[in-house]
């Protein structure tokens, strides 16, 4: 705490205190739902509260007391209207860190004090009050918002339930067996009159959950750890499976029902599973808003689920059958009202569209037609107002899971389907989406296994080279992958059309800034390896200048490293007639003997730096072939240049690069918290249009030191022994040992 805090805290608790305990007619708010100026100070002296007890409980513990006292008799005394809902979830959350506080926790390790507390403080704020149920039926999304696990809304069944949670953890089995008598009372009142008493049943349910359930939930798996001294799964079997079968049980039961499953998904078996999944997918053809949408809500966190193997908890097999009709009815409920900020509305159903196409994969091919109208219409209605960051995220993960999964067989469909309105979304210039539709389109190109681009493609070119697009933050990442995709595949075209130079400015802008730095050298490498050396002849110094330029006056430890990269990668292709002296040659056009500090002092010293398997494998044939074909190295660096040049190779070989085997299209599509997204100039990334890892970029080279050899032998015969004489002259007597082993073993 801060001195002149500290100093002054008996006048600051004072302070507090008198502005929590102020009463004033004239400041109390006369709208039950609106809190007024009264009841908002209150919230925010609770607030302040929250902190100091948290962060600094041992300057303010003497000042505790007097705020206990009077939490106690905000949550006792204020009654049920949702205009105190944040003052009473704030004073709960302040109850919850004094119940962790060991000095104050004893106060509550007694039976009868337990059932004061449940009784007076948790079980009225996890009841079910008139104007939760009309948020239920007038405002359903917004009831679903505030009733979610994870939400940040002030609830006052939250606050209740963490604060309920605090107390189990401290007094684990008095709390449980108190509770489970006030559940057991409820659910005895229920069973009197079902009709007229169903609430007790919710807040049976409910009192039950929040015991049960032990650690914070996590938004993968749900409940990890559960109370020893109840049983979830008879729980759900003897009075909330009930609910779930019976058709005219009450809807807000039907959603306590879905939560349940939705909370201890993880505490399932897989056998449970497989009986209770069909009952979560019957529920998405309610007529009522909310269970519906907790359907889809379960239902997407089911799939989600895998085993330690990480083997999906329902099998991909049972989904199949169901995905056109489980699908085509997720659209129609999404479809419903067709005008733009209702069609958006509702992110949890596209979020479980989402999830079925990443669990169908390919088996989504069949049925793709309809996806794609489907998902295509959407596309147009809601082009016209973008109002929700998450509905848009999710949906066009959707339109990423089906060119990823159908996109290497249907490339013809899909460009057919997908290529019209993308462009014209972008022609519309709909800022809010262009860097998902830029991600889209370059994960069109990958996924088609075809070596050329269409006509379309070849169209998108210009305006992909577009410098204003290039002005936007978020659309960057984005342009500069779909510019990679295109270039391999169309570099004969690019050259035809003059288009080269474009190119080279867009990465001239990118690489003199840090923060684009990466998109700059991934550009330059596909460019290097795509176009013909005589493409580029005119341009190579000016390339190498951007970069020297860049190490000399804003040098970092990624541009660096990429640079390497990028050096060994021209070093390495000797047959595209690059090589060791090419890139020498052009570098002393840039200035003379500027090769020489730049080698010796940044790409030798640092290629060990390097990571990837592709990278250091990149690097042994660059060092290699330098040792073996460069006349650089033999003439104009013959002192030291081959000897630090085979230094640096056996240190790579040390530890070498193992082969990779390409892309893997069966692992998890990790989920991504969309809570905080919204519409701006941040990219956000498209988990389905991940870029694949690239495959093996020297497939030949399996075994490096045997390759090693291979080549230096081969080397040694046509320069007439040169090769082993150098070995025998430049070397320590350690080092000769070591390469002449790497060349026997050839």
């Amino acid at each position: 705490m801060p001195p002149q805090f500290e100093e002054n805290l008996p006048a600051i608790a004072a302070l507090l205190q008198k502005y929590l305990t102020y009463d004033n007619p004239l400041l109390q708010s006369i709208d039950d739902d609106e809190a007024g100026p009264l009841e908002i100070v209150r919230a925010g002296v609770f607030k302040v509260l929250v902190r100091y007890a948290r962060m600094y409980s041992e300057e303010f513990d003497s000042h505790m007391e007097q705020f206990i006292g009077t939490s106690w008799n905000f949550l006792t005394g204020l009654g049920p209207e949702a205009k105190y809902d944040a003052v009473v979830s704030r004073a709960l959350d302040f109850l919850k860190i004094v119940v962790s506080m060991g000095k104050y926790a004893g106060q509550f390790n007694d039976a009868a004090v337990l059932s004061q507390v449940t009784e007076n403080v948790v079980i009225p704020n996890l009841s079910l009050r008139e104007s939760d149920i009309e948020t239920f039926e007038d405002e359903p999304i917004e009831f679903i918002r505030r009733d979610l696990e994870g939400s940040d809304e002030d609830t006052r069944r939250r606050g209740a339930t963490n604060f309920l949670r605090k107390l189990m953890e401290q007094f684990e089995k008095l709390v449980t067996d108190i509770v489970m008598r006030y559940v057991n009372h409820f659910l005895a009142e229920y069973a009197k009159d079902r009709e007229t008493n169903w609430k007790a049943k919710d807040t049976a349910v409910h009192l039950f959950s929040s015991i049960a359930a032990k650690g914070v939930a996590t938004s993968a798996k749900g409940v990890l750890g559960v109370n020893p001294n109840v049983n979830v799964i008879d729980f759900f079997q003897n009075h909330v499976a009930e609910d779930l079968t019976d058709s005219n049980a009450q809807p807000l039961l039907k959603v306590d029902a879905i939560k349940y499953l939705y909370t201890f998904r993880s505490i399932l078996s897989p056998g449970q599973w497989q009986a209770a999944f069909p009952l979560l997918v019957q529920h998405l053809n309610s007529s009522n808003y909310v269970v519906y949408t907790y359907a889809a809500i379960a239902v997407d966190r089911a799939l989600y689920l895998t085993d330690d193997q990480k083997q999906p908890t329902i099998p991909r097999d049972s989904i199949v059958p169901l995905s056109k009709d489980l699908l085509q009815h997720l659209f129609t409920l999404i479809t419903k009202d067709t005008k733009p900020e209702k069609v958006q509305e509702n992110e949890f159903l596209i979020k479980c569209v989402m999830r079925v196409l990443i669990v169908l994969r390919d088996g989504v091919v069949p049925i793709m037609d309809i996806v794609l109208m489907n998902l295509v219409n959407i596309t147009k209605v809601i082009r016209h107002n973008p109002s929700n960051p998450g509905f848009c995220y999710y949906h066009f993960e959707c339109l990423g899971a089906l060119i990823r999964f159908a996109g290497p067989t249907q490339p013809e469909r899909i460009e057919a389907g997908l290529f019209p309105p993308l462009t014209e979304i972008l022609g519309a210039d709909v800022e809010e989406f262009r860097p998902y539709i830029f991600q889209l389109l370059a994960a069109m190109i990958e996924t088609n296994p075809s070596s050329t681009v269409s006509p379309s493609f070849q169209q998108l070119v210009a305006p992909v080279l577009n410098p204003v697009l290039w002005e936007s933050k978020g659309n960057v990442p984005a342009l500069a992958r779909c510019l990679c995709n295109i270039i391999p595949k169309a570099s004969t075209e690019i050259t035809a059309g003059n288009q080269t130079e474009a190119v080279l400015i867009i990465f001239q802008k990118l690489v003199s800034l840090k923060v684009y730095e990466i998109y700059a050298m991934d550009l330059i490498e596909t460019v290097v390896t795509s176009f013909p050396p005589t493409a580029l002849e005119n341009y190579w110094p000016t390339i190498l200048q951007l970069m020297f330029t860049r190490l000399s006056n804003s040098k970092t430890e990624a541009f660096t490293l990429r640079f390497i990269r990028f050096y060994h990668l021209v070093s390495a292709h000797t047959e595209k007639g690059l090589g060791a002296d090419f890139f020498i040659s052009v570098a002393d056009r840039v200035q003379a003997n500027v090769f020489t500090p730049i080698y010796t002092q940044i790409i030798l010293p640092d290629t060990q730096k390097l990571v990837r398997p592709a990278d250091r494998k990149t690097a042994v044939v660059s060092l290699t072939r330098t040792l073996a074909s460069s006349q650089a190295f033999v003439e104009r660096y013959a002192k030291r240049g081959w000897t630090i040049t085979c230094q640096a190779l056996l240190l790579v070989l040390v530890n070498p690069p193992v082969p990779q085997t390409g892309g893997d299209d069966t692992a998890v599509i990790e989920d991504r918290d969309v809570d905080d997204l919204s519409f701006g100039a941040a990219f956000t990334q498209l988990n389905t249009c991940r870029p694949v890892p690239p495959a093996d970029p020297w497939p030949e080279v399996t075994d490096v030191r045997v390759w090693v050899g291979r080549e230096l032998r081969a080397a040694d015969e046509r320069s007439g022994g040169r090769i082993g004489r150098f070995v025998g002259e430049k070397l320590g007597e350690e080092e000769r040992g070591v390469l002449r082993g790497v060349m026997g073993a050839a």
